[in-house]
């Protein structure tokens, strides 16, 4: 699996999705279950939709 996430996309769907988790357990709804596509993603550094689109928002090493 090829990395296209970056360290603050990373920081920015992990936290997304521990929040987006949080309020479906708080609420007792199934939507909390969304949640795991930012965090999951975040955790493993790849993401299937910036792939199909190209995005890659990893840092560029300096030449």
């Amino acid at each position: 699996m090829k990395t296209n996430v970056g360290n603050t996309d990373r920081t920015i769907r992990i936290i997304a999705g521990i929040v987006i988790i949080g309020l479906g357990l708080y609420y007792q709804s199934w939507w909390g279950v969304i949640g795991l596509i930012p965090l999951l993603t975040g955790i493993f550094r790849s993401c299937v939709l910036y792939s199909i689109l190209g995005i890659n928002t990893c840092e560029r090493p300096s030449s």
